[in-house]
């Protein structure tokens, strides 16, 4: 297949190329920068001018979009709409484009997040049936996946992948996250009882590589692994797979929301989510549980 990403060069993108090529399909990229002779071909557009390469949508089997700005930094009122604009307004350029072009591509695959159920800490667990949080998380995933859909109101096959915290040692909340164990100040944030879901970087690429081949898939999916894990939990397990101390004592909420601001609440707050539907499909996780995933990324520096 001829597979377009968008936010192909970020930690997701970047794997999710490699495991596609591997498996023999064709990938190329938008992205800021145009260079069609790489490995990995790049085809030029600008979200700030609605400027879109149309030659990278007339050779898509499938789009895979993954383009967003980083929610891993201080919510100013700028930021957020930036947070915001990054993801709808770039998925509403390729449902123009493509409208002007009468380009039907067989999929269209949306990245989402489980920021989608809120940032609140409940013993609740969250199915996709659940409706959006009316916070600041809730509200970005809300619209996002709102530009997804006008893609099935065109008959265009669609999947949003709901995903956790991705588990990678090539970035992400992980390679931070490593940071103080390594130096053996392993400790939970705030209250460490907040729900942490959580997928290994492999996993989720699997998942959408699933949506990409399995024509009856449609519709949002939780992709998280099945294990429930609260953040004091995936902290004492980081610990002991690297091999250092876990500190019984926690980084004080009020610490944290006058370092990281109005972002705290991606740390101190947390959900558990049902990955049911998405085994319903077939799909098999490699990485289940949180000792599993961690020996194979710490060993493979994936």
């Amino acid at each position: 297949m001829n597979i377009l990403i968008t936010g192909g060069s970020g930690l997701t993108g970047r794997r999710l190329s490699e495991m596609l090529m591997q498996q023999g399909h064709k990938v190329f990229w938008l992205g800021r920068q145009k260079n069609v002779h790489e490995t990995i071909p790049s085809f030029y557009w600008d979200p700030e001018k609605n400027y879109i390469d149309e030659k990278a949508l007339e050779k898509a089997d499938r789009i895979i979009h993954l383009a967003g700005m980083s929610i891993n930094q201080r919510w100013t009122k700028k930021n957020k709409q930036q947070i915001i604009d990054s993801r709808v307004k770039t998925a509403r350029m390729i449902f123009d484009a493509l409208s002007r072009m009468g380009k039907h591509p067989e999929a269209f695959i949306s990245a989402s997040a489980a920021g989608y159920y809120g940032t609140y800490t409940s013993d609740k667990i969250f199915t996709e049936t659940d409706k959006p949080a009316n916070d600041f998380t809730g509200t970005v995933c809300r619209l996002w996946e709102e530009q997804a859909r006008l893609f099935s109101t065109a008959g265009i096959r669609t999947v949003i992948l709901r995903s956790g915290v991705v588990l990678s040692t090539r970035g992400g909340a992980l390679q931070k996250m490593m940071v103080p164990v390594k130096a053996g100040f392993g400790v939970p944030a705030g209250t460490g009882k907040q729900y942490f879901p959580w997928i290994h970087i492999d996993d989720l690429c699997r998942l959408y590589i699933k949506a990409i081949e399995d024509r009856s898939m449609e519709g949002p999916y939780n992709a998280v692994a099945p294990e429930h894990l609260t953040n004091a939990e995936f902290m004492r397990a980081l610990c002991r797979v690297m091999k250092k101390p876990f500190r019984q004592f926690s980084v004080p909420p009020l610490l944290m929301k006058l370092f990281f601001g109005e972002m705290s609440v991606l740390l101190l707050e947390g959900s558990r989510l049902s990955c049911r539907k998405a085994i319903e499909t077939g799909f098999t996780f490699e990485f289940p549980d949180i000792d599993t995933a961690l020996t194979d990324l710490l060993a493979e520096k994936k």
